[in-house]
């Protein structure tokens, strides 16, 4: 039985901390407010932006897994997640002596800058300007010059229960089509983030970085259009880019952000052995729009109460 801290243990850390909990292992779960995870999982409230939190941490950890998110969009929410928190969090681990095993850090695709629907691996140069790229390059480093073994995941686009962005905006009728060449996006399902981490903590002699995207690297029209059938409504029509103007504040002009276009390869996440149990959208969606079907809408739930 593996003694297992998840730093950040948000929806996708829970999801890991479950199955590491039904497969035997102790798992603590760190956040500011832990009262919200479910059973199986030990509540640890500390704040990695603050040190002073972090003194208590549970004694002879095997595995850590960061997997902390920024509050919000903006240089210093990214800086406290990616940058200050991972250096608490080391800190801490090395003012107790802890000597864990191995480290995740659950890291993203955003650091690498191409966007002309270039293919990127491992390999490719991760050099993004802006400042989520470089603050989560930053992190990752950070997890690279410690005195662990660490190992850093940089995920696609995550969808799954309670992400469903995609799914509402072609029913609601508001998604578009972008003009001009195809906008290539990379995804991955919830369920198989927290199965790739569980397989990369055990795995013997893993890489020190993975790119963790499904099979399917696919163009943002064909996205959209399949769900428009799925779900029975019009398929989304074709809008000019709106003008490039500054943004407000930190954050970015809206198509700025969606002219990001590279495909991500995974085949180094393949050959470790790992096997996705969705592959690509249309498996992912299939069963989000499947598992939505078969849940009684509010109407029918009162039409039975009555």
């Amino acid at each position: 039985m593996a003694r297992i801290l998840i730093a950040g243990c948000g929806d996708i850390g829970t999801t890991l901390g479950l199955s590491l909990h039904a497969a035997g292992h102790r798992v603590w779960g760190m956040k500011r407010h832990p009262d919200d995870l479910p059973s199986g999982l030990q509540p640890l409230a500390a704040d990695l932006a603050d040190p002073a939190t972090l003194t208590a941490l549970p004694p002879a950890l095997d595995y850590l897994v960061y997997s902390a998110a920024a509050a919000g969009f903006s240089e210093a929410s990214y800086q406290a997640a990616y940058v200050t928190g991972i250096h608490n969090l080391l800190s801490a681990l090395r003012q107790a002596g802890q000597r864990p095993k191995r480290v995740l850090l659950t890291s993203s695709t955003s650091v690498y800058a191409q966007h002309r629907g270039e293919w990127v691996d491992e390999d490719s140069p991760a050099v993004a300007e802006g400042f989520p790229g470089r603050c989560i390059r930053a992190g990752e480093q950070l997890l690279w010059d410690s005195a662990w073994p660490a190992v850093v995941v940089r995920f696609g686009g995550i969808y799954g229960p309670g992400r469903t962005r995609l799914i509402d905006s072609v029913r609601d009728g508001i998604a578009t089509h972008s003009a001009g060449p195809p906008v290539f996006t990379n995804r991955i399902h919830r369920d198989d983030c927290a199965r790739v981490l569980e397989h990369l903590l055990f795995l013997p002699n893993p890489a020190p970085l993975y790119l963790a995207v499904d099979d399917d690297p696919a163009p943002l029209t064909e996205v959209l259009d399949w769900l428009a059938v799925q779900l029975g409504v019009p398929e989304p029509p074709t809008a000019a880019d709106p003008p490039l103007k500054p943004g407000s504040g930190n954050r970015p002009n809206l198509a700025l952000r969606q002219r990001a276009s590279k495909r991500c390869r995974n085949a180094r996440l393949r050959a470790s052995g790992f096997r996705f149990r969705y592959p690509s959208y249309r498996d992912g969606y299939g069963a989000l729009l499947r598992a939505a079907a078969a849940r009684p809408s509010d109407q029918n739930v009162a039409s039975a109460k009555s």
